[in-house]
């Protein structure tokens, strides 16, 4: 009987040892399931804080400078400029002396020159002069701006040339007021533009009634406001007399605005004489 108790007891004892053995085994299987399933929480969880992590934006490209409110066409200083362009060596060559031409042109918003014309040129600038026609032909000179757009003008310079101690010396000046170049100042005369607020549109030749036709040249003496508006006009001398060049002159600029006269890098106020020939189509 004794013996049957123990043996009851000690399976007893066998039976709480392997259901022990059995919780235990189940609580550690748990937790490792708990842990492999916290571990694959946590990496799902760094995949969706990732995948919501916005992206750093590209910047945004650098606005391009504006155009100031208004400028007038330049000469330049690029490879193509005109002042870069005068075959200086060639005139010394050829036995060109000291001279000097003025000259008008047609600048587009491109900076290409569309039209020229070279006059009043001092005794003696006749080869000064067939250079700078011919160099006019492919400068490329810097547009004017009016309203922070490129537009259509005329620039009126004087091209000047002398040899001191046997070296060419040129010098292009963006105006055809003789008191400014005998001083060789900075001063820009005002230039009329085509389109936008101005009614120019060119210069157009009138009807003469000749039966010849003839070159027309007209002096205006104009005075043109800091902001380019023309305030007042009138006929200085018209050559030849009488055949409507003046009266020409008058109704082509009326209603013009211009880009101011710059002195010193600023618009200025200005009175100025401009030429404006006139040239029967061929």
């Amino acid at each position: 009987m004794r013996s049957c108790v123990a043996g009851f007891l000690n399976f007893a004892r066998m039976t709480n040892s392997s259901l022990l053995q059995k919780e235990r085994l189940s609580l550690a299987y748990f937790a490792m399931r708990l842990g492999i399933f916290c571990m694959i929480g946590l990496l799902l969880g760094v995949d969706v804080t990732s995948s919501e992590t916005p992206k750093p934006a590209k910047p945004s490209p650098s606005p391009k400078p504006t155009l100031p409110e208004f400028r007038p066409a330049l000469i330049g200083t690029a490879p193509n400029a005109l002042i870069n362009t005068i075959d200086t060596a060639d005139l010394i060559k050829k036995g060109q002396k000291e001279a000097a031409v003025m000259f008008s042109c047609l600048v587009a918003p491109t900076g290409d020159v569309v039209r020229s014309g070279a006059y009043r040129g001092t005794r003696g600038s006749e080869l000064l002069e067939q250079e700078l026609l011919k160099r006019l032909v492919k400068a490329k000179l810097i547009p004017a701006i009016h309203h922070h757009q490129p537009v259509i003008a005329i620039f009126y310079g004087t091209v000047k040339f002398a040899v001191v101690n046997g070296n060419p010396r040129l010098r292009i000046f963006a105006n055809q007021q003789l008191d400014e170049l005998d001083k060789e100042t900075d001063f820009i005369d005002p230039q009329p533009y085509v389109g936008q607020d101005s009614k120019f549109t060119g210069v157009h030749y009138p009807e003469t009634g000749s039966a010849v036709a003839l070159t027309g040249v007209v002096e205006l003496a104009l005075n043109v406001d800091a902001t380019g508006n023309l305030k007042n006009m009138e006929v200085v001398s018209e050559e030849p007399p009488l055949l409507g060049f003046g009266d020409a002159a008058i109704s082509d600029f009326t209603g013009a605005k211009f880009i101011p006269a710059f002195r010193d890098g600023q618009p200025v106020e200005s009175n100025v004489k401009i030429f404006v020939y006139y040239k029967p189509s061929s």
